[in-house]
């Protein structure tokens, strides 16, 4: 059995990202539904609120499921405490050091996954003693890696930094990525844009539209001197730019930033004003599809490639 399907005990090695405004009950119940591992993103969650989606997961499905948070959460005792009260099973954890939580998450029998953009951070979270790790390169949405470090150049180089199960993450929008992903060492792959403009997530259909309509180039990593982001180019990003190019202060463009611009942009529609995280595959998007048909197509993109590897002379060199 394939490493990943094995630690999570799912069908596909397919786990969906944990993306904030995106990632609530019914786009993840709909993924554990289809064979994959779906995601609370608890990063856009108050405590009561993320409880609230628990118990609707719990009804929702009976497939293995889990919640990603990002260790930066203002609230993060009473985050903690609700995911070990509740008996989630799966915690992914990201944009912070997996040290801190992992040995008590571990004590409640949970297994613990976290995001690194580096070899360096592989080893880390090796040490910490997590139970796999999340290879995520800058094509991806949302928040990201200092680095810049492409999905194709990032995934071998932390197959060789670890013997942890290994999933790639970033670019990840068909099933020949996936299949490549596959080559360079990954065991599985998490994928974000895709599920994030999914007619289950609970993104607003403006923002999903506007995905619908980017094209090649139209996704920018911003926001550098704060936390790197990848961003839809609008008026919001514009603004911000500008000021980048200009050596305005930290202090300068956290206050531009101020708070709930990714809930503007994303949940509430606001494309001008708002933050639209997406990914570079966002170009390759152009319709709404539901959880399982996403899961059909990506099944039979990976079957196909791996038939013309196995059967056409077009691979014999």
């Amino acid at each position: 059995m394939n490493t990943i399907c094995k630690l999570f005990n799912i069908q596909f090695p397919i786990i969906q990202g944990g993306m904030v405004w995106c990632s609530g009950w019914k786009l993840a119940s709909a993924v554990s539904n289809a064979g994959g591992l779906g995601l609370l993103g608890a990063g856009s969650m108050h405590p009561e609120i993320l409880q609230e989606h628990i118990h609707k997961m719990k009804i929702a499905t009976n497939k293995p499921w889990g919640v990603n948070l990002p260790l930066l959460y203002p609230e993060l005792d009473r985050i903690i405490d609700i995911i070990i009260h509740e008996k989630v099973k799966v915690v992914f954890t990201s944009a912070g050091s997996p040290r801190k939580w992992t040995a008590k998450l571990k004590s409640h029998g949970i297994t613990v996954v976290h995001v690194v953009s580096s070899s360096l951070f592989a080893q880390k979270c090796e040490e910490a003693g997590v139970d796999a790790i999340v290879a995520e390169g800058f094509e991806a949405g949302g928040h990201n890696g200092r680095e810049e470090t492409t999905t194709l150049s990032l995934i071998p180089q932390v197959r060789q930094a670890t013997t942890l199960p290994l999933i790639a993450a970033g670019g990840i929008g068909s099933g020949q990525a996936w299949m490549a992903a596959q080559n360079l060492g990954a065991d599985g792959v998490q994928i974000g844009s895709l599920f994030a403009v999914s007619k289950e997530s609970s993104a607003h259909t403006a923002f999903k539209k506007s995905v619908y309509d980017a094209k090649e180039g139209d996704t920018k990593l911003s926001l550098k001197k704060l936390a790197p982001v990848r961003l839809l180019n609008n008026e919001f990003y514009q603004i911000i730019s500008k000021m980048e190019q200009d050596g305005d202060s930290s202090d300068k463009l956290r206050e531009a930033l101020g708070k709930g611009r990714a809930k503007k942009g994303m949940f509430l529609g606001e494309l001008e004003e708002g933050e639209l995280e997406i990914g570079q595959v966002s170009a390759m998007i152009k319709e709404e599809k539901t959880v399982p048909q996403i899961f059909t197509t990506l099944l039979n993109e990976y079957q196909t490639v791996k038939n013309e590897i196995e059967n056409s002379s077009k691979y014999q060199f």
